[in-house]
């Protein structure tokens, strides 16, 4: 089974930026598609942006379209998440998860294994 941590979150202004990062140990990271989900206090966890396993097809929510780019690196074992021109609304738990399948899924159930979580707080 892979083990993942995420990093990169913080304290940031409205319009930042940050880079998220989930390095992956245990299981080749090439086996697992990848997801993106976040949580903000009092709501549901919900996706925020996928890709497969081969990095061929890719997904985000509708609220970070042309703002977040997710990329994979296998030689690293990392998943990234770049987000540019953040938003108070962007505030957040984000979590990192891995599907056992070549293509992603929308629904946390989708996902077999997920990291700890970072926090991304946005301030206006």
């Amino acid at each position: 089974q892979v083990q993942l941590v995420e990093s990169g979150g913080g304290l940031v202004q409205a319009g930042d930026s940050l880079r998220l990062s989930c390095a992956a140990s245990g299981r080749p990271f090439s086996s697992y598609a990848m997801g993106w989900f976040r949580q903000a206090p009092g709501k549901e966890r919900e996706i925020v942006s996928a890709i497969s396993r081969r990095g061929d097809s890719i997904y985000y929510a509708v609220s970070v379209r042309g703002r977040f780019t997710i990329s994979r690196d296998s030689a690293k074992n990392t998943v990234y998440l770049q987000m540019n021109s953040l938003k108070p609304e962007d505030t957040a738990v984000y979590y990192c998860a891995a599907r056992d399948y070549s293509s992603f899924g929308y629904r946390p159930l989708d996902y077999d294994t997920w990291g700890q979580g970072t926090q991304v707080t946005v301030s206006s």
